[in-house]
């Protein structure tokens, strides 16, 4: 997050002078530090308006503003060593936006059982949090053998898999096998049709991890399945230069660092590790997603009200902003959460069980399209995972 930020109601609009904007910003600089430390920051980024035939005597338009502001933080960054990225200082011209989201709501996530022996805490997809489009559900799973999730079908949607500790065997009804490892990643286009089991591996101790559902949109609803999957050390990752605050990309962009993961439905997906006593730091947000955290482990303080918060809570955050803000509350004990951001789809959303779509009866054709094996489905007819009949051998 740049460390200056400045929001506008509309690219065209003229709304300050270059000068009223320099000045302002070095106004709220002195607040922060000493005078002396930013004395040249006026004469660098007037010198650059001079150098851009930017006039500073003259009102300058919202996409111009951007671009003083672009160079301040450049010139402040080279001042601020080791300093958090955060939003400092802004100007702001409508009032009736705001600079960071605050926390909506909280909600505590209650263990419960699910699939064979398993148990989840589930976020989003209860009666409190149904359909926060385009997310369908989060669940926090903790399984140990035979325990799991045995044969079961989707479609209509993606599922995405990502491991913190044990490891889960996946495998579908075209042949298709693999393990989920520590830190791993699985990210699974169901589109017309996958059935597959998801069992821990023997002998790998507890399996914890998370999974997400994401809606698709009806273009995508029937597109043949597909899986992107990343070994932990090639999911990217970053941190602030003192280390406090650390992040894995798993979907989308974070300090300039992106994921490889193609989203369909495009989503931002980070896990953050703050060490004790991080300062606060803003992560961007794009306009008009609609976003959530998870806290895993810990506890801290997010968004622009402050709120207290410790494991196993999801946060709905507002809409308004394109940033959000947070920090480790503990001098002892890391804070582990996941940030989880998507472009709203604004389709109807309806779903049974395992199949979702944007009709009645497109729900109904799914499950006939299942139960006669065709359609997407046609793998299903004499197909039964290795993992159940393992499950049902313990038994």
């Amino acid at each position: 997050m740049p460390l200056f930020s400045l929001f506008c109601s509309d690219e065209s609009l003229d709304f300050v002078t270059a000068r009223e904007l320099i000045s302002s910003i070095v106004a709220q600089i002195k607040s922060y530090r000493d005078d002396s430390t930013f004395k040249s920051l006026h004469s660098k980024v007037a010198q650059f308006c001079t150098e851009n035939q930017i006039d500073i005597s003259k009102k300058i338009r919202a996409k111009t503003a951007k671009k003083v502001a672009a160079h301040f933080n450049d010139c402040i960054a080279t001042l601020i060593t080791g300093h958090r990225p955060r939003a400092l200082f802004s100007v702001i011209t409508n009032t009736n936006r705001t600079m960071t989201r605050y926390v909506d709501k909280k909600i505590l996530s209650i263990e419960q059982s699910e699939g064979v022996g398993a148990r989840v805490r589930r976020s989003i997809g209860t009666s409190k949090v149904r359909n926060f489009d385009p997310f369908l559900m989060l669940d926090e799973f903790r399984v140990s053998a035979p325990a799991g999730f045995p044969d079961h079908p989707h479609r209509g949607f993606e599922t995405v898999t990502y491991m913190i500790t044990g490891a889960t065997e996946h495998e579908d009804f075209t042949g298709r096998r693999g393990v989920i490892n520590p830190g791993d990643l699985q990210w699974m286009t169901a589109g017309r049709g996958i059935v597959h089991c998801e069992m821990p591996v023997q002998n790998s101790g507890e399996g914890h991890g998370l999974q997400l559902w994401i809606n698709l949109s009806k273009k995508y609803k029937m597109v043949e399945p597909n899986y992107q999957e990343l070994l932990d050390k090639d999911i990217p990752r970053t941190a602030t230069p003192d280390g406090l605050v650390h992040v894995k990309i798993i979907a989308g962009e974070s300090m300039s660092v992106k994921s490889p993961v193609y989203t369909r439905t495009p989503t931002m997906y980070l896990d953050f590790v703050l060490k004790p006593n991080s300062p606060v730091f803003t992560q961007a947000i794009p306009q008009g997603w609609n976003a959530f955290a998870y806290v895993l482990s810990g506890q801290g303080e997010f968004g622009s009200k402050k709120t207290s918060v410790d494991a196993h809570h999801v946060l709905i955050l507002s809409q308004d902003g394109d940033g959000f803000d947070f920090r480790n509350t503990s001098d002892k004990h890391d804070c582990r959460f996941v940030l989880i951001a998507g472009q709203p789809l604004n389709e109807p959303v309806v779903q049974h069980g395992p199949f979702v779509m944007n009709t009645y009866e497109e729900i109904q054709q799914a499950m006939e399209d299942y139960q006669s094996c065709k359609n997407g489905f046609e793998h299903a007819r004499h197909w039964q995972s290795q993992g159940i009949e393992r499950s049902l051998a313990r038994h």
